[in-house]
């Protein structure tokens, strides 16, 4: 940490945590907030048809080995949520309206000390207060279908895996390919963006989502993803100026009379399962990773280093979500989780990105609410930025490392200390960072492989 009285807060903040929670664990409070229901505000505001949401979310990450620097940084999320169901506030039936806000503090241990691709947490941001959601939504045909008109972030429901959201690692939620080949990642957490999404359900196992949303968040070049600029810093840039996104997705759910987590008995000892299919087309231009305009390489002397612009960009994804066995009358079972995604190579810095991972609920006995986790991704890079890699090296006459694939191994194990409160011990291991990108301090040489140790806390008010 480059700040000392950070470090000693969060080292008193472990401290403290390794000292109070065993002895706290079977006197905390079971009831789902913290603060319960403020006094009587809660349940007045529900009676209302509104719901108020605040959630903490505070981590400690450190790389013990590897990366450009050894050291550990302090990352934190505050979430402000707030829910209105019309049909009970104004009389309006079928309708949803929300608002959610951020406050990012800290900082990302993967920009500071890393350099890699797949960032170590997904709550790491540019510290900012910020607006993130602000949607209506509207259901019809008895609930069938709805409409979601306003500010959105897809990461909430397209190429969502049911089972990834157990994990730290950035790519576990919003994947690795839109993150790099979309303006500023796309509109995805921290960024939102102005949009229309319409969701069908023909049947109950199958559902049909699509949408389509401005591409760029803040505005700026694709080069440049800046989320402080302006009025951006606070979540009102409402961009409409560089391209739309399009998106669509096909699910299909099986087992469905099992499709609850809840113990099952009998008939009911089904193995459910997601099925997710689908893509994204951006009508934009898009930066060449290795030719400029007139075909010479980026890294040629005489190119005027201005990129050949594509027009439009896609990908195509699938996601599986799949139970594997189940407790009879118990809360144990295993699932797996897998999710790949592909783009074209002459347009996009990634080309091919995967996600992957087992989880077991209640691992032990006597903890039926926590969690374990053992995640894999990898985000390869596409020919033409392994062959601008090449040309820089051809071109000044010394050797330097070109860039492939990135991956990584998570090992995380989530404590429900209380329904509030979960604290969650995590490890990562990160292969080849930066898909083998040259460390800075020697430029011939690779960033070495990294161990990332930590644990997050998230606290329900």
């Amino acid at each position: 940490m480059r700040d000392p009285r950070a470090l000693l807060r969060a080292t008193a903040v472990i401290a403290w945590l390794l000292h109070a929670l065993p002895a706290a664990a079977a006197d905390l409070d079971q009831a789902p907030n913290l603060l319960g229901g403020l006094g009587g505000l809660r349940p007045t505001l529900a009676a209302r048809g509104i719901t108020l949401g605040l959630t903490e979310t505070s981590e400690v990450l450190g790389n013990l080995s590897g990366g450009v620097r050894r050291g550990a940084e302090y990352d934190g999320l505050t979430q402000l949520s707030l829910a209105v169901d019309t049909s009970k506030a104004f009389g309006w039936p079928g309708g949803t309206f929300d608002l959610s806000a951020l406050q990012i503090h800290g900082r990302s241990l993967s920009a500071t000390n890393l350099d890699n691709l797949q960032t170590v947490s997904g709550i790491s941001g540019d510290r900012s207060t910020r607006l993130w959601e602000l949607w209506f939504q509207q259901s019809f045909l008895d609930g069938k279908a709805d409409v979601r008109v306003g500010q959105q972030s897809l990461d909430q429901e397209f190429i969502v895996s049911q089972y990834s959201g157990l994990y730290l690692n950035t790519m576990m939620g919003w994947p690795m390919l839109p993150s790099a080949d979309l303006y500023a990642g796309g509109p995805a957490y921290p960024l939102s963006s102005l949009g229309v999404r319409l969701r069908t359900q023909p049947t109950g196992a199958l559902t049909l989502l699509g949408g389509v949303f401005d591409d760029n968040p803040p505005g700026g070049s694709f080069a440049d993803d800046a989320q402080r600029r302006g009025r951006e810093a606070f979540g009102t840039r409402f961009n409409l100026n560089t391209g739309a996104l399009v998106i669509a997705e096909l699910q299909y759910a099986v087992d469905l009379p099992a499709a609850s987590e809840a113990p099952c008995s009998g008939a009911n000892c089904g193995l459910p399962g997601t099925y997710r299919l689908g893509a994204w087309y951006d009508t934009a231009r898009f930066p060449d990773p290795r030719f400029d305009a007139a075909g010479r390489s980026l890294a040629d002397p005489a190119s005027d280093g201005r990129p050949f612009e594509h027009r439009r960009n896609f990908s195509v994804y699938g996601v599986v979500d799949q139970m594997l066995w189940r407790e009879s009358r118990g809360p144990s079972f295993v699932a797996a989780f897998a999710r790949i995604m592909g783009a074209p190579g002459d347009r996009n810095p990634i080309d091919l990105s995967i996600n992957a991972g087992i989880n077991v609920k209640a691992p032990l006995p006597g903890r039926d609410d926590d969690s374990f986790g053992v995640g894999y991704g990898v985000a390869h890079v596409s020919a033409h930025l392994s062959a601008l890699d090449r040309d820089s090296g051809l071109f000044s006459g010394r050797a330097y490392p070109v860039r492939s694939a990135e991956h990584f191994v998570e090992l995380t194990y989530q404590w429900q200390v209380a329904p509030w409160w979960i604290v969650q011990p995590d490890l990562q291991y990160i292969y080849n960072p930066g898909a083998g990108i040259a460390d800075p301090v020697q430029p011939t040489r690779r960033i070495a492989d990294e161990l990332v140790l930590g644990v997050r806390t998230v606290i329900t008010f």
